[in-house]
């Protein structure tokens, strides 16, 4: 089907939990969320009953997201059944990587398409400061995990954020030995939190794409290694996301940006979001929801149908540059 705007919408994106392993300053309060009651939060069986509903609106590919979604009981065998779903066609996660080399094998042979892995900065000490808890090797090892287990693509996750200095050639880098997909990522300012607290990061610290390039690029050029190259359609990863594609000559990755403020893609934007307590979002930067698990308990799949019908007449035709929302992001799902 097609929202108001006359843009196909085929695409689901399922916070499964707001509970996660890291703290990241620009994803979640330093304390973590305030835990959600039991009733709050969808059981699994009513996140395969609303993707099932999901394919009745023409949804062909679904995103697990969280908070982090492998800290959710039971994501294994959800993945199994959203895989084997009939309309479903790809099944994809975004996770810090932290419980890959665990459950990498599992989700694969569950039927899990392919894995995105968050990871915003190549410096020990500077990852541990952006997700107040973590450890740079225990992601690293997940990406490994996620290479071994045979995903393809692995795509690399990187939020550019201007007063971290991060290592943006190195992380281009990663894609000329191996395999992965480097995706930039400008940081959004989403959340309560965004530009009053929290990170403390602003809009002034969005990095546009296009100056992003030039810095690789020059930096590239001084380390001797030739230039990114633009990709065309045919020769990009899979997904079904907005990232421009480049790729170093003779690299075994790609290197992709994605930019929602500086070139923002809402023309063509394909997705829906739900909440992890059951909201269904039609943009990532707007408050409005559709409480489709009310309706869902309440009225069965018919009800939580005309929720959906409902959040394809509200998409907006764009973000219009909004800045900060009342949920922070580990609360939307990204």
């Amino acid at each position: 089907m097609k929202d108001s705007h006359g843009r196909v919408i085929d695409y689901l994106r399922i916070s499964l939990t707001d509970r996660c392993n890291f703290r990241c300053i620009y994803c979640m309060p330093a304390d973590g969320v305030q835990p959600m009651g039991h009733d709050e939060i969808l059981r699994i069986e009513e996140i395969e009953a609303i993707a099932r509903v999901a394919t009745r609106i023409g949804i062909r590919s679904v995103r697990l997201t969280g908070g982090e979604p492998l800290v959710r009981k039971g994501v294994v065998d959800l993945v199994k059944s959203l895989s084997a779903m009939d309309g479903i066609v790809n099944v994809s996660m975004t996770t810090n990587g932290v419980l890959l080399p665990e459950m990498a094998a599992d989700l694969k042979a569950a039927g899990l398409s392919r894995v995105n892995i968050s990871l915003d900065t190549l410096d020990p000490e500077q990852f541990t400061y952006i997700t107040r808890i973590g450890r740079l090797e225990s992601t690293m090892k997940g990406i490994d995990a996620a290479l071994e287990a045979g995903f393809d693509p692995v795509k690399i996750n990187a939020v550019t954020v201007r007063r971290l200095n991060q290592d943006f050639l190195g992380f281009a880098k990663l894609s000329l030995e191996r395999p992965l997909h480097v995706r930039f990522i400008e940081y959004m300012p989403v959340g309560s939190a965004a530009g009053t607290g929290g990170s403390g990061w602003d809009k002034s610290d969005v990095i546009p794409s296009e100056e992003l390039l030039e810095i690789i690029n020059d930096r590239a050029i001084d380390e001797g290694i030739p230039v990114l190259e633009p990709l065309d359609g045919e020769h990009k990863p899979i997904g079904w996301g907005p990232a421009r594609y480049f790729e170093f000559p003779g690299a075994a990755g790609t290197v992709g940006f994605i930019s929602p403020l500086s070139r923002h893609f809402c023309s063509e934007c394909n997705r829906l979001r739900l909440t992890a307590d059951g909201k269904l979002r039609p943009c990532l930067f707007s408050d409005r929801e559709i409480d489709v698990r009310t309706a869902l308990r309440e009225g069965g799949e018919d009800a939580a149908y005309q929720c959906f019908l409902e959040a394809l007449n509200l998409k907006p035709d764009e973000h219009h540059d909004k800045v900060g929302t009342e949920r922070n992001m580990s609360q939307i799902g990204g």
